[in-house]
């Protein structure tokens, strides 16, 4: 492929951009060198949806958007754009119209749910002695506590935010369920999966930290979107 479209990775909830390094230098190596990965502030849908547009708009050409746990929200909401050609889901939320992560967590919760705390200024942390065993089980223990140390906390009420339009319904679409999430069921991840209708749906025997302990299979998959939608 000459002309590879630029790669946009959006993040989740408790960390920041730097949660996709494995996914970069494996697409690196593969000979993407167009690839972006947004730093959202986790404040609001609206928010995070708006600063990822703007990424996406400063892009000359075609776009894979790529968003991971709740920037799976993130990418359904702002993946409407023209230049944006494929949406990938890795262990991510794909709430339809009027649904939110919370609610889709309430109806069927993960195992980690209650190791999920609020902090006295309205943030939500995974309690950092859990985070390994809860976010990143196959990690290594060092890989594990620095995500833990340098999680980046959403406000609350992110958490409860609702998709207004999904993407997903009109752009094609990738999914990759992590059997071994504790963070989003993998029951709900399937559920979410089958609805969208994807070209194609992986499972991975991971924890949600799939883009750090499984970067060759999910670049796998994008791969995949890229060329069945921008080859």
């Amino acid at each position: 492929m000459a002309d590879k479209p630029t790669i946009v990775l959006v993040h989740g909830f408790w960390g920041g951009a730097a949660h996709w390094a494995n996914v970069i230098v494996e697409l690196n190596k593969r000979g993407y060198d167009k690839i972006r990965a947004v730093e959202n502030p986790l404040t609001s849908l609206a928010d995070d949806a708006e600063r990822t547009r703007k990424m996406i708009k400063q892009v000359d050409g075609p776009v894979v958007l790529v968003g991971h746990s709740y920037g799976g929200a993130v990418i359904t909401e702002a993946g409407d754009l023209p230049n944006v050609k494929a949406l990938v889901y890795i262990a991510a939320f794909a709430p339809d119209a009027g649904e939110s992560p919370g609610q889709i967590s309430q109806e069927h919760p993960p195992a980690a749910f209650e190791n999920i705390a609020p902090d006295s200024d309205g943030y939500l942390w995974v309690k950092p002695d859990t985070f390994h065993e809860s976010f990143a089980q196959d990690l290594a223990p060092d890989e594990a506590l620095v995500m833990a140390v340098t999680q980046k906390a959403p406000l609350a009420s992110t958490f409860g935010d609702n998709v207004t339009a999904p993407a997903w319904r009109v752009k094609p679409c990738w999914y990759q369920v992590s059997t071994q999430d504790r963070m989003i069921h993998p029951d709900n991840e399937r559920r979410m999966a089958q609805r969208m209708n994807p070209r194609k749906t992986i499972e991975l025997d991971a924890s949600h930290a799939s883009l750090a302990s499984r970067p060759a299979e999910v670049c796998d998959l994008i791969e995949i979107a890229v060329r069945e939608t921008t080859g």
